[in-house]
């Protein structure tokens, strides 16, 4: 029996923190589920998992859905598209099974890249690398989660761009089981010439992207990534910002300029280094335009934000000394608001 090849390359940055990447793991389960139901696709689909935050990596080999399980997914600094494109063309080239004059092959392969922020290394080679030898043998569909992400990378990289953006408790839901039904559609079709037979969906769900103008941005314009470890545990954990709109209000104050309010804090393994790519000096964020402090999500101290002399941040409750985590000094804090710094940030 012929396989049709199915990649998945997930970003796994930390721009993706939260629920994002909670309901990525959660669909993944869900698209198995769906398809170890239809004979079709027992038959025909088997999946993979490619992975990239600051570098690329496969999680799951290409399996059979009877043996496929999803993987966790890690997170990282950094949306290295690039290297994940490098890392998608070598795993095409040692993976999937060409047609010879003795043999038939695998099914031309679908590769669904998700992504919801802006590329932070170079793409060029690798896209132009993709079209002259890559682009006829597969079918490439790039998702953007969320409005934050690149559109005019994905735009270069294939003409078939969709935008998810959730705005109801149950979008996530009806984009996975649009995923799961256009695979289903794809390994029925198998064989037929043509383009690639994605499920039908609302548009309010799901946008077609057609004509984009350009947009950078490194470190990510829209969204502040901070690592701190507990001091109790010294289990690492991130905290996350996202901008706000403009002339957002707060305590009866306008605020005009972008500032950034605090959309979660989430403990992570030390993995997290090892996906990272290394932060370029400088890169830096002024507390001033940061909106609330979380709390310590591995031991509930009241904050996750005190910062070290060696530029570490960590939790605490309250005033006095306490060391540091990271370099193991003693840092002591006293009673009263300090003035805002700047704090090492990653790059979404």
């Amino acid at each position: 029996m012929r396989r049709l090849p199915v990649f998945f390359v997930l970003d796994v940055s930390e721009s993706m923190i939260g629920d994002n990447l909670k309901n990525m793991e959660e669909g993944m389960q869900r698209i198995m589920q769906t398809l170890r139901t239809d004979p079709y696709a027992l038959e025909t689909v088997h999946m993979s998992v490619i992975a990239f935050a600051g570098m690329a990596r496969t999680l799951v080999p290409l399996l059979e859905v009877a043996s496929f399980y999803p993987p966790r997914l890690p997170v990282g600094s950094g949306t290295a598209l690039g290297a994940a494109l490098r890392h998608l063309m070598q795993e095409l080239d040692r993976q999937v099974i060409t047609s010879t004059p003795d043999r038939k092959g695998d099914w031309k392969p679908i590769i669904y890249l998700l992504t919801d922020g802006k590329p932070t290394d170079q793409v060029d080679e690798a896209i132009r690398t993709w079209h002259d030898r890559y682009a006829r043998r597969a079918q490439l569909v790039a998702i953007a989660i969320g409005r934050y992400a690149d559109l005019s990378v994905l735009k270069r990289l294939t003409d078939s761009v969709l935008v998810f953006e959730q705005s109801n408790s149950g979008d996530f839901a009806k984009f996975i089981q649009w995923m799961s039904a256009s695979v289903l559609s794809q390994s029925r079709a198998v064989g037929q010439e043509g383009g690639i037979t994605l499920a039908k969906t609302d548009n309010a769900l799901l946008t077609l992207v057609k004509d984009i103008t350009s947009s950078d941005g490194v470190p990510d314009q829209d969204c502040v990534v901070l690592v701190g470890r507990c001091r109790r545990t010294r289990h690492p954990y991130l905290m996350k910002y996202e901008r706000v709109s403009p002339n957002f209000e707060i305590e009866g104050i306008t605020l005009s300029t972008p500032h950034f309010a605090v959309a979660g804090c989430y403990p992570i393994s030390e993995d997290y280094f090892e996906w990272s790519a290394p932060e370029p000096e400088g890169l830096v964020v002024s507390t001033e335009v940061l909106l609330g402090v979380p709390g310590c999500p591995n031991c509930g101290a009241t904050s996750a934000f005190g910062r070290c002399h060696c530029g570490g941040l960590f939790c605490l409750s309250g005033d006095g000394e306490v060391v540091c985590p990271w370099c193991g000094q003693s840092v002591l804090f006293l009673p009263g608001g300090g003035e805002d710094f700047d704090v090492q940030r990653g790059r979404g």
